[in-house]
């Protein structure tokens, strides 16, 4: 059989599928990826992207932060791909028990996923860095270009930049449906961004299926292989 007939062969016959994710999962949404062709990381500005996102920049130079965050961060229009849904209907048929996300878009949950797991935070959820209250991704567009509180507070995103740490509950959560997968499906990401990359090698069973465009470094585990985008590949996936 060729690759996606095995792959459509060992989601039919599993009911306990861990979905891991990164940027490519929302290319076919109009969001570009960082390490791409197109991506973040290949235009020119003033600051490279990844210093730009950092907590120290964010912390010292928070209007060009903000600057970049809202023209170059924010889809809200974006609409889940192909991918999206797939995920969304193995979650409601018991197939899929978790989906572990690298992105800060929501499509997940736009799509309608319900246990998704979001390493890297997420654009939709904003807090007072003086007083803590929470404001949505609205009140921040609305109050641009530095969104601040009502108490006077700089707003920030809750998103983890770089230098921050994750969430502790959330690596555990994540930690732990990878660990009880008897399928876990790797998809749209090079597996360069630590420590979430490190994840995958909790991984115990037999059923390491990896879809992305390119090689990533972490090859070397994987059952199955398919180089290809992974819209692509869920749009001849049927959920039975």
């Amino acid at each position: 059989m060729d690759k996606i007939q095995e792959l459509q062969h060992i989601i039919d016959n599993s009911n306990n599928i861990v979905f891991f994710g990164g940027a490519g999962v929302s290319t076919a949404s109009g969001i570009p990826d960082f390490r791409g062709v197109d991506g973040l990381y290949r235009k020119k500005y003033k600051y490279n992207p990844e210093v730009i996102l950092s907590h120290d920049f964010f912390m010292q130079h928070v209007a060009s932060f903000y600057e970049f965050y809202f023209d170059k961060m924010i889809y809200k229009d974006a609409l889940p791909n192909e991918c999206h849904k797939k995920l969304k209907e193995l979650e409601y048929a018991s197939k899929l028990k978790a989906i572990i996300t690298q992105n800060i878009d929501g499509l997940h949950e736009k799509a309608g996923s319900k246990n998704v797991l979001e390493l890297h935070g997420t654009i939709y959820k904003n807090h007072c860095m003086m007083c803590g209250k929470e404001y949505n991704l609205r009140y921040m567009l609305n109050h641009k270009p530095i969104p601040k509180c009502e108490c006077g507070g700089i707003i920030k995103p809750d998103v983890v930049l770089y230098d921050e740490e994750l969430d502790e509950n959330v690596i555990k959560e994540a930690i732990k449906y990878i660990k009880n997968a008897d399928v876990l499906i790797v998809g749209g990401t090079s597996l360069n961004v630590q420590p979430a990359a490190s994840f995958i090698k909790f991984y115990k069973a037999d059923k390491l299926i990896l879809i992305n465009k390119e090689k990533t470094n972490l090859d070397y585990l994987a059952n199955l292989i398919i180089n290809d985008d992974i819209n692509e590949v869920f749009k001849k996936v049927s959920v039975n």
